[in-house]
């Protein structure tokens, strides 16, 4: 059976002997699918803190320091409900891509009687990851920090302590849309701020002292114009990846296509879910991913 160079590292064998099921201690009779899916690895949960800490940071510096002094109350109120609404949505697709599955693939799964009870035919093979021990989807990578192989991963992000899969990737686009979005909308509030400060007195324009004001201003406008780049090319990346329906990770491993190619709708509609509606904004609508035989191949 000839391998293809992008399958060399993977343990492909037709007969369920050669993959040494003896190995692999059996799955748990009773996964526990119910509980909440989180990882513990320390780096991740700081990461995670300090997001949720820098978003209340800006919730806090517009509102008592921008909004709060504003003439025009009207303008003040448009402006702090929109602000705190994307804030929130930014923060629950954030919780929603941290302590969603992404897609992990059960463990210990690779037992010779899982393994027969597939009944592969000639031509059929079944991939094995000799860390986690399981019998590994097409597309399926193995995260050194989840510790667990995640179908369509596309890459493991520190700051939603995550990978970023299959089941989670509507999640993370949201997370980063609504980031990208506060960022923009706090740089042109303070700049509006800015000017009302300039043409009157600054200690009418806060409620704080001037040397206050101008600290919290130019640290939320660091912030702001930062996360505002980074998080706007994350959303492009991701949306280019779901276009196109190749990975970050395969596309760094240049990893031959073997899946049927789709339309670009027909690949937002996969990660976002079928129909279009306005649920594809909301991080509490779980699309609808639809069911697959993830271990039938032909090579």
């Amino acid at each position: 059976m000839r391998k293809s160079p992008a399958n060399r590292c993977r343990d492909i064998e037709r007969q369920a002997g050669y993959l040494q099921p003896e190995h692999c201690a059996p799955p748990p009779t009773h996964p526990h699918s119910d509980t909440m899916w989180f990882i513990r690895d320390c780096c991740g949960i700081v990461c995670g803190v300090i997001t949720w800490c820098l978003v209340f940071y800006a919730e806090f510096v517009v509102l008592f320091v921008v909004l709060l002094p504003a003439k025009n109350l009207l303008y003040s109120l448009i402006n702090g409900a929109l602000f705190s609404v994307l804030a929130f949505l930014a923060l629950a697709s954030h919780t929603r891509a941290m302590c969603t599955d992404p897609g992990a693939v059960p463990k210990g799964n690779a037992t010779k009687e899982f393994i027969e009870s597939l009944q592969l035919k000639p031509g059929q093979v079944v991939y094995k990851c000799p860390k986690c021990c399981s019998i590994k989807p097409d597309r399926a990578h193995h995260c050194s920090v989840c510790k667990r192989c995640i179908k369509k991963m596309d890459h493991h992000c520190p700051w939603v302590n995550n990978c970023v899969g299959e089941k989670n990737q509507k999640f993370f686009v949201l997370f980063t849309m609504y980031i990208a979005l506060i960022s923009l909308h706090a740089l042109v509030m303070v700049a509006f701020h800015f000017i009302f400060c300039f043409e009157s007195d600054w200690t009418k324009c806060s409620t704080f002292s001037p040397p206050a004001t101008v600290i919290l201003l130019i640290l939320l406008c660091f912030e702001g114009l930062l996360f505002l780049i980074f998080t706007s090319v994350m959303f492009g990346t991701q949306v280019h990846s779901i276009c196109a329906d190749e990975t970050g990770i395969e596309q760094l491993k240049k990893e031959e296509r073997r899946w049927a190619k789709r339309t670009k709708w027909m690949n937002m509609r996969v990660v976002f879910g079928h129909p279009f509606s306005i649920a594809w904004l909301s991080p509490f609508a779980t699309p609808d991913h639809g069911k697959a035989d993830y271990y039938q191949y032909v090579v």
